[in-house]
């Protein structure tokens, strides 16, 4: 490939200074490619490439051009190989540790206190979760740490308030795994939570280089600030930071330019999306540019169902408009996969506790309506669209138990048409999106507007915007 003026630039700057660096690479501008040619001009060696996830290594380690002294991990791999260091046995990793230390822990507690426990199960669980991706350690906890997060700082992440009988679960898991993670029992968060607090030891790596800087979490950073001893080089774009639900740092890019003193560099050319798509995203980032013509953008009024193509990509902000659109594209003998592993068995797990499986579609909505009122009441963040994917079963099935198996049938299907929301959208691209119930995003907030520009720049070629009350079936 031939390098963009931008990348010119950051290749000379590169060359010239030592100085830390940050890149704000737009959606489709090749930050990979612009990486890989940082390594190699690069004398400083060896290095460490952070990813953010295991496909993005792999695909790092599979596309080839870094160097054969540049170290390609994830923070779970870098933070793995800092904990087993930490223990005196090999790690154990157990990705269904939480779960294990919750049913050995409720079997002890008395009748009354088990009913309560399984209660708030979901909301013990997500404190968990949050814990170990924003920093939280209990007050007590008796190892030498570095806790990133107050008490009240968690209860404000979480998706829901816990009661204090819950939050005194939660504590008391956290620690038993802080304790059995000395003893070298981990889980997947573990591998950043207890090398990036707890940890003692790390490499030395005279040129970090991390990708996608906008998504990290407080226990992500935490851990980098205790790796970078040389140069640091970041890459990301701060308009694609969407993942506030789950801890991703708000302005997390500016906070390590202005903490690392670094300099800023752009790439605004992308390769991926035709001039169409980005003049369609510049409402969100003006200096957006392309290096091809075409494409096409336009917001459909009406729309006829059959016009789904086989290879439709069809995104939206939540999951119910998706969960329905599916149902309709089934019926109609279309072929379907709703991406993402984690909502079907969620959905099914609330449904089965809403009562007596031969519960009437009127008594199964009314109980929808009781556990939604009671997750708001808690301040629950997802119990709206939670809710709404419920009572898109409730239009397929008669009583509770057949509506349970709609969903579970639903989420089994591998076809071509792919759903998904705009969250699971992020780093992927496909040639024809359809963008559904856009009026869902609320764009006075930062993390919505953000989203919007996400799923605009996911086409190489195609983007049409429609609502799902305009589909026509016939």
């Amino acid at each position: 490939m031939t390098p963009t003026d931008e990348q010119l630039a950051i290749l000379d700057h590169t060359r010239a200074n030592t100085s830390n660096l940050m890149v704000n690479a737009l959606a489709g501008t090749g930050k990979s490619a612009t990486l890989k040619l940082i390594d190699k001009v690069h004398k400083t060696k060896p290095a460490l490439y952070l990813v953010f996830n295991k496909r993005n290594a792999e695909e790092a380690v599979k596309s080839g051009g870094f160097s054969s002294t540049t170290t390609i991990k994830t923070f779970n791999g870098c933070g793995h190989g800092i904990w087993a260091k930490m223990c005196s046995g090999p790690l154990n990793l157990q990705k269904d540790k939480m779960r294990q230390l919750w049913k050995a822990h409720v079997d002890d507690l008395t009748y009354a206190e088990r009913g309560e426990a399984w209660l708030h199960y979901q909301v013990i669980m997500d404190g968990l979760e949050k814990a170990k991706a924003l920093g939280y350690v209990p007050a007590d906890c008796p190892y030498p740490h570095q806790s990133q997060i107050t008490k009240a700082d968690l209860i404000r992440g979480m998706d829901e308030h816990p009661t204090p009988f819950a939050m005194d679960l939660i504590n008391t898991l956290l620690s038993r795994s802080i304790h059995l993670a000395f003893d070298g029992l981990i889980d997947f968060n573990d591998q950043i939570y207890m090398s990036a607090l707890f940890g003692t030891t790390f490499p030395k790596f005279p040129r970090v280089m991390v990708d996608e800087y906008q998504d990290q979490s407080p226990v992500n950073h935490a851990l980098l600030a205790r790796l970078v001893t040389g140069r640091l080089i970041g890459v990301g774009d701060p308009n694609q930071n969407i993942y506030g639900f789950r801890g991703a740092l708000a302005g997390g890019m500016s906070a390590a330019v202005r903490h690392y003193n670094m300099s800023e560099l752009p790439l605004s050319v992308s390769f991926r999306c035709p001039s169409e798509i980005v003049k369609a995203a510049q409402w969100h980032v003006p200096h957006f540019k392309w290096t091809k013509e075409g494409g096409s953008v336009r917001s459909a009024k009406t729309f006829g169902g059959t016009e789904f193509s086989d290879d439709s990509t069809i995104i939206c902000r939540n999951n119910a408009p998706l969960l329905g659109l599916a149902f309709k594209l089934i019926s109609a003998g279309r072929s379907v996969h709703v991406v993402g592993s984690d909502l079907g068995p969620r959905l099914v797990t609330i449904m089965k506790k809403l009562g007596d499986p031969t519960m009437t579609r009127a008594q199964t909505v009314a109980a929808i309506e009781d556990w939604r009122e009671k997750k708001l009441a808690a301040n629950s963040k997802s119990a709206d669209d939670l809710a709404d994917c419920m009572r898109v079963f409730c239009e397929h099935g008669t009583t509770l138990s057949t509506m349970i198996s709609y969903a579970e049938h639903l989420f089994k299907q591998q076809g071509t048409i792919r759903l998904l929301t705009g969250h699971k959208s992020k780093g992927l691209e496909f040639d024809n999106v359809y963008f559904l119930d856009p009026y869902l995003l609320n764009l006075d907030h930062d993390q919505d507007r953000n989203l919007k520009y996400v799923v605009q720049t996911r086409s190489m070629n195609t983007l049409t915007e429609l609502c799902s009350e305009d589909i026509l079936w016939a």
